[in-house]
């Protein structure tokens, strides 16, 4: 049987591929142990993920049925499931005991995740729970907006999914399909009714995970929808904080443009222009230059000068010169940026911008 690896993160509810159904005449008690036996058989041991870690899965000998019954759902055997389900030795919401760390998974919620949409409906047809939820609090619908699978989102809002369903972190569908970049769900949950102004417990927005990923669909569609370009975690951390420090440029210019704050500062008083100094994102440096933002002392007690001076990047030592950037300014530590370095371009950088009644911080570049 085919042993490749599954390409999902360690966690995922991947399992290997199911053998083929029982024929179709096969509807007796034999033909289904047959079949759950053969499953156990197959992949009883353990299965690896993309990043190394391997999950033992635990086979329970009183329920062989339900077992094959999450490997049909998994792998989109709709003919077994049927079969299983049919026999009725298999509870629809049955949850799991198959993966460790999986709990009160339900079948539902496996095929929803690996996006099976004829599996879904069989089960909803059959009576499953649309709203049951893991002891994490996840749903079929929390799974299939994070997975990116529309059609399940769209089905399982016909029979009832609710957008309301959190996680312990405070986690929601919306805010899965955000932070994966999932525009089309976005797109159909925000229709449903979902909350553009959910919350992670530590205040992270729809609008902060998209930022965080880059995502500018997304990003433009949630600030279309009534999102707040300004609303912070609790760490004070806003989104155009999140997407400087990450780089994303393109995102940085959007919420410029939609009113976002250049200077707003986290908790710790760093801004969006420092952590892209200190990174050295120049595109987004320039972006954030076009909107003027503070190049003085910070409440920190340090600038973007220096933190561009200390992580050695002479084309952002060059911008915000060019922008105005004071060298003589000292930080709480009472250093110049020349003295956070030995690097000679970026001495020499400095030294060009030197002003008259500068002599200060001209000795000190004198060596």
């Amino acid at each position: 049987r085919d042993r490749a690896e599954c390409a999902h993160a360690p966690g995922c509810l991947c399992a290997r591929p199911a053998p083929p159904c029982q024929s179709a005449e096969a509807r007796g008690a034999a033909p289904l142990r047959q079949a759950a036996g053969e499953l156990a058989e197959s992949w009883r041991g353990g299965r690896r993920c993309g990043a190394g870690d391997v999950q033992r899965m635990s086979f329970k000998k009183e329920t062989p049925l339900a077992n094959a019954a999450f490997w049909a759902a998994r792998r989109g055997n709709l003919a077994l499931l049927k079969l299983l389900l049919n026999s009725g030795r298999v509870d629809v919401d049955c949850r799991d005991s198959v993966w460790k760390d999986m709990h009160g998974t339900t079948l539902l919620m496996v095929a929803s995740y690996a996006g099976h949409i004829d599996c879904v409906r069989e089960l909803v047809l059959q009576g499953a729970d649309i709203n049951l939820q893991r002891e994490s609090g996840t749903t079929a619908l929390f799974f299939a907006a994070q997975q990116g699978h529309n059609d399940v989102v769209r089905f399982l809002f016909g029979f009832g999914a609710s957008t309301e369903c959190r996680t312990k972190d405070g986690g929601t569908a919306l805010l899965a399909a955000s932070q994966y970049g999932h525009m089309p769900v976005v797109e159909t949950l925000l229709k449903h009714g979902a909350n553009i102004h959910d919350q992670l417990y530590d205040g992270a927005t729809a609008l902060f995970l998209a930022a965080q990923g880059g995502y500018l669909d997304v990003i433009r569609l949630l600030l279309s929808s009534g999102a707040k370009v300004n609303q912070p975690r609790q760490d004070g951390t806003a989104p155009l904080w999140i997407a400087s420090q990450m780089g994303h440029s393109e995102v940085v210019r959007v919420m410029l443009l939609r009113g976002a704050d250049r200077d707003a500062a986290r908790n710790d008083g760093t801004t969006a222009l420092l952590k892209a100094a200190n990174k050295g994102y120049n595109d987004v440096i320039e972006e954030l230059l076009k909107f003027s933002p503070t190049l003085g002392i910070l409440k920190n007690g340090t600038s973007a000068l220096h933190a561009a001076v200390l992580s050695g990047n002479i084309k952002t030592v060059a911008l915000l010169l060019e922008a105005g950037a004071d060298p003589a300014l000292r930080n709480k530590a009472n250093e110049l940026p020349a003295e956070l370095t030995k690097n000679e371009r970026i001495l020499h950088l400095l030294r060009s911008k030197e002003g008259p009644g500068k002599n200060e911080f001209g000795s000190s570049l004198d060596r």
